[in-house]
């Protein structure tokens, strides 16, 4: 069996699945924000009842982090109904912003507060819940009716999917980072490529990534219809976890003779830095092919590349430079902001060298425009705006305005094109 076929049968009492196959999976924890949390309170108490409790208050993973920094009278009362539930339920992990508990965007929160672990199943109200396969977990992201099933229960109904594997085996070349790997990975197969798939990659170049680079790999495994991604976690995985999470895990991997859906295999080295065009994930291009593309704006930031690793890359590539477009700069997590504060380098911290560049002030942290969101959102696209951004989708008014266009690139390439004010190779900084 593959490491996801492993997860899912032990989840669910059994020996053996295979992909096709329907079973009840148990799960480990739910996780739900202020986008589709209070739809899945309603259901909860529509079909168990407004006295009913949760099936394990440890389970439920409660996160504000989409429209918190904003004047919307909707968006509050999505966070009050949140809050309430809370209370009458006793819910131990609720992270609010109204209070020093608050973190921020809930894919990064959850490995940072201990939530991951591998082994496990994640279901969770956001499709980019398979960030967490990272860290050898099976986690996919689910709709407000199974939530709320899950809610009362603890369980679900699951198809076990097939797996292609993506076999990534060398060393990456200066200036190609995970975000270009996923994002040729799309524009090979397509946003439709891996449907209802388990995307699991391996080889030397991926073992040799962070923990924080693997998870954006795993995030975008949705961009591509995938059901999860995953990575067999290793020592770094460990680590990590441990680092964070006392509780016990079991670590499952895929067997030798697997079957898989399909197999590609990759040399790290004839990776390059690339760049997806509006308006698809999978529209996918050379950053030195498209250098002609003019922009107004940069932003690095949200789940897929607002995490600690990519900013220390932007910064490498910025400091002691200027910037000629606006560049926004945007913390998933508190701990992220805090270490903006404090990791320096040649004796500069993160956050001096952006301000230094010419960046905007490092914003609080939270989704902010990768969502779009209300018309005060922090960062958010105005009428015919190009914006190239460290996010996870371009589809047309994902970051605000539905005449704005949003270009997908790694952190370096966000970093070097605020600039030059176009598309830019990285590589042309990190020479």
């Amino acid at each position: 069996m593959t490491i996801t076929e492993k997860i899912l049968a032990n989840a669910a009492g059994k020996d053996q699945v295979k992909p096709g196959e329907n079973i009840w999976v148990n799960a480990n924890v739910l996780m739900t924000h202020d986008v589709c949390g209070p739809g899945t309170i309603g259901v909860f108490q529509r079909e168990f009842g407004k006295d009913a409790k949760v099936w394990d208050k440890e389970g439920v993973v409660i996160i504000p982090d989409h429209y918190i920094f904003t004047e919307d009278k909707a968006c509050h009362r999505n966070v009050d109904t949140l809050r309430e539930f809370v209370k009458e339920q006793d819910l131990p992990y609720f992270y609010d912003p109204a209070d020093e508990t608050y973190s921020g965007v809930c894919h990064v929160t959850l490995p940072e507060k201990g939530h991951i672990r591998p082994g496990e199943v994640l279901f969770g109200t956001d499709s980019h819940t398979c960030t967490h396969g990272a860290l050898g977990m099976f986690a996919t992201g689910i709709g407000n009716t199974d939530a709320g099933f899950v809610m009362g229960t603890g369980k679900l109904l699951i198809k076990i999917p097939p797996t292609i594997k993506f076999v990534i085996n060398g060393i990456f070349p200066k200036g190609v980072i995970a975000k270009d790997v996923i994002l040729k990975i799309i524009g090979d197969i397509g946003v439709d490529g891996a449907t209802y798939c388990a995307m699991e990659f391996a080889g030397t170049a991926i073992e040799a990534l962070s923990v924080e680079e693997r998870m954006t790999i795993c995030n975008m495994a949705i961009e591509a219809g995938g059901k999860n991604g995953i990575i067999a976690p290793d020592a770094k995985t460990i680590e990590y976890v441990r680092a964070r999470s006392s509780k016990a895990f079991n670590c499952f991997f895929s067997d030798d003779d697997a079957d898989y859906q399909a197999v590609y295999e990759y040399k790290a080295e004839e990776f390059v830095p690339v760049a997806a065009l509006p308006f698809s994930p999978d529209n996918v291009k050379a950053v030195s092919a498209v250098s002609d593309v003019k922009l107004d704006r940069s932003y690095i930031g949200s789940c897929t590349g607002g995490k600690l690793t990519d900013f220390v890359m932007a910064a490498e590539l910025l400091k002691g430079k200027k910037v000629s477009i606006d560049t926004y700069i945007v913390p998933s997590t508190v701990e992220v902001a805090d270490a903006l504060k404090k990791i320096s380098i040649d004796g500069k911290t993160l956050a001096e060298i952006f301000v230094e560049a010419g960046c905007l002030e490092p914003s609080l942290p939270s989704c902010a425009a990768c969502l779009g969101g209300p018309i005060d959102t922090y960062g958010r696209c105005n009428n015919g705006e190009v914006c190239v951004s460290t996010t996870n989708r371009n589809f047309p008014g994902r970051m605000g305005s539905k005449d704005s266009k949003t270009i997908l690139a790694s952190p370096y390439t966000a970093a070097a094109s605020a600039i030059t004010g176009c598309l830019t190779d990285p590589r042309e900084y990190l020479k």
